[in-house]
């Protein structure tokens, strides 16, 4: 009988594929089934609250429009991180987030703290021009998002959606929600989005 050695594993390419995807798995279950237990990935920071209907359209304009390919939301604890952005991010602020928008993605700034750093009229010039405000930028422009309305009659749904996830929207939230983005263009919700961004732990401290 052959013995078990690492020897055999390498020369039976079955046999390795086997093994890895067990060690990944037990692997990936020691890492994440923790955090189905803590609070402090469970539970919404001090703050948080559900977006309303405007705010998720426009997080639902923020993920078509690709922003997250170029923009993190992840601040990390690190000093030349927090000095430029603000407190480092914190996983309570993104448990109404699906999908959250943490990551290792950047190219342009990182919007974890983006809510309320600037005018809303400054994000319509950013959005609809980007070197008018920010000469040096490489981001591409939306002029589109001012003449498109927000679709109101999908509105609903989507919240319901997010309800079965686990965001706490009443009904009276859904029943409200088309009126609540009626005659918005999506510029408007996807400013509305940018600007709470953050503004949680900002408030707190």
């Amino acid at each position: 009988m052959r013995k078990f050695t690492h020897d055999l594993i390498e020369r039976n390419i079955g046999l390795m594929l086997v093994l890895v995807i067990l060690t990944i798995s037990v692997g990936g279950l020691v890492e994440i089934v923790p955090l189905f237990f803590q609070k402090s990935t469970t539970q919404a920071v001090q703050g948080v609250k559900p977006y309303t209907a405007l705010q998720l359209a426009g997080r639902d304009i923020y993920l078509r429009e690709g922003c997250y390919g170029c923009h993190s939301q992840m601040i990390r604890p690190f000093r030349a991180e927090t000095e430029r952005y603000g407190h480092y991010s914190v996983a309570g602020e993104s448990v109404y987030d699906h999908p959250f928008q943490w990551g290792s993605k950047r190219t342009g700034p990182d919007l974890a703290r983006v809510g309320g750093r600037y005018s809303d009229t400054w994000h319509k010039d950013h959005l609809t021009d980007p070197r008018s405000v920010v000469p040096e930028s490489n981001m591409p422009a939306y002029p589109w998002l001012l003449k498109a309305s927000v679709d109101g009659a999908g509105m609903a749904p989507r919240m319901r959606a997010m309800q079965t996830l686990g965001v706490p929207y009443t009904a009276e939230d859904i029943a409200k929600a088309s009126d609540d983005v009626a005659g918005k263009s999506e510029m408007e919700a996807l400013i509305a989005y940018l600007q709470v961004l953050g503004t949680a732990i900002k408030n707190k401290n």
